[in-house]
């Protein structure tokens, strides 16, 4: 007989508390990780002007490799819960592994390729203070790479397990460290050296290690990871399932790279323009991420649910489960676009004590608000797309956005390069790129929102064909 569910208001009502259930101990979790960035900058801005231009330099660098790292050991989230979803527990602790292996390769890859990205610094025409203190930060926080992309592996088995109040509580725990560790490095409290934002970064690699084996232990100790656990035994690397995870994890790892080298890149343009714009720019999306959080988290709850239902091979209640998660999403934002636009200044005030920061930012953080829907659709379809493990076409929907809508026109606005059409009398720097943004954003939403439409429909039709 056939899967069938109704989008009747009580079963809208129960996909919606199951969602939350799943979700919400991920958005704390999340916000808490995003909270050491939202750290960095915030107790490295009120040190001086100087160390926020570095540590938003590095930034810029360290954000595009951690997210791309994230996008790419996504893969065992789908695995996991197509897994779940068709009762093959017994193939779960093999797929954990081999996903380890594959974050081991990951994570050292990262570190590499982030260290090596800092000769950028050498082509922006910073100071040589601000270019010495940014590249120094890099080199010293990607040692946290490797910890991070085997954090995400498991954080992905955990999830899809429904299993997500670990990561919340050990989320809150690194949060707590890195403040801490900020606290005594950046401002040279107990008699340690005033490091400034390279205290920032020991705080947040340190982080990373400590979530890691915070992870392990509670894996190790707790009973709902018993069914599947993955370390009670030793199993090599198994190249085919490393590849198969690869196949499926670097589209979504390309995906991440276009939205976030973006932003990025336009923090490296912006340089140019001095302390002032790039430290409003960084602020102003450093609070955007964190809100972020809200609409991400639902999203990493919809491939867990996505997926259940895939694997049950209940098409129909993926389609209901992902319009659903949709809407959540875009409730989400609703709230997050109204408090940003009417605090925007305190939001500014509450990050820098610098008067020219604080107004430029109050105006960016406009933009940030302007974008909130965009952000939250796209962010939820791709999701849900993936709970189908389909992964190409949303990276190719976020390359055409971001790198053929949002850097061209940014580019065009912010720079206003001489002799090209369409080009304002005077440069817009910060502003003309988050112009830019919004742009990119609705293309992506609009493409993914058609697309998840399209694929469940025709999933949903095939299978009663």
């Amino acid at each position: 007989m056939p899967h069938t569910t109704a989008f009747t208001v009580s079963a809208v009502r129960t996909e919606a508390s199951a969602l939350w259930r799943l979700a919400w101990p991920m958005l704390i979790g999340q916000i808490a990780t995003v909270g050491m960035g939202v750290a960095d900058v915030a107790m490295t801005g009120h040190a001086s002007a100087e160390e926020l231009a570095a540590v938003s330099l590095g930034a810029s660098i360290w954000s595009i490799v951690l997210v791309t790292v994230s996008g790419i050991m996504m893969a065992i989230n789908s695995v996991v819960a197509h897994e779940v979803g068709a009762e093959r527990l017994g193939k779960i602790p093999h797929a954990v592994r081999q996903s380890l292996w594959k974050a081991l390769g990951v994570g050292l890859v990262a570190c590499l390729l982030a260290n090596l990205a800092t000769v950028v610094f050498d082509h922006l025409y910073l100071d040589a203070a601000v270019n010495a203190k940014a590249t120094l930060f890099v080199h010293i926080i990607s040692s946290g790479l490797p910890a991070f992309a085997a954090y995400r592996a498991l954080y992905g088995y955990s999830t899809s397990i429904n299993q997500t109040k670990p990561v919340m509580v050990i989320a809150l725990l690194a949060l707590l460290l890195n403040v801490f560790v900020n606290w005594v490095l950046i401002y040279g409290h107990w008699g340690l050296p005033r490091l400034g934002g390279i205290g920032c970064a020991v705080a947040t690699s340190a982080s990373m290690w400590l979530m890691l084996a915070a992870m392990l232990a509670w894996m190790r100790h707790a009973p709902a990871y018993r069914a599947t656990y993955p370390f009670s035994q030793w199993e090599g690397p198994h190249w085919p399932e490393i590849r198969s995870m690869l196949r499926l994890g670097l589209p979504i790892g390309i995906t991440y790279f276009a939205e976030v080298s973006a932003f990025g890149i336009i923090s490296l343009l912006i340089a140019r323009y001095g302390v002032v714009q790039v430290s409003a720019h960084q602020i102003a999306l450093n609070f955007s991420s964190l809100v972020f959080m809200a609409p991400l988290s639902f999203g990493i709850a919809l491939i867990t649910r996505v997926g259940h239902a895939v694997g049950e091979d209940n098409l129909r209640k993926a389609r209901f489960v992902a319009w659903v998660g949709v809407a959540m999403s875009l409730a989400s934002a609703v709230l997050s676009a109204i408090g940003i636009a009417v605090f925007r200044h305190q939001i500014a005030a509450a990050y820098t004590s610098d008067p020219q920061v604080r107004e430029l930012c109050a105006q960016l953080l406009l933009f940030a608000a302007l974008f909130q829907l965009s952000d939250a659709t796209q962010v939820a379809t791709s999701c849900a797309i993936r709970g189908y493990k389909v992964t190409r076409p949303p990276m190719l929907i976020q390359l055409l956005a971001f790198w053929g809508f949002s850097l061209p026109l940014g580019y065009l606005l912010g720079l206003a390069p001489a002799g090209l059409p369409w080009t304002p009398a005077a440069p817009m720097a910060a502003a003309g790129f988050w112009i830019g943004l919004v742009l990119g954003l609705t293309v992506a939403a609009v493409l993914l929102t058609w697309y998840l439409n399209r694929l469940s429909l025709r999933r949903m039709r095939g299978a009663s064909a």
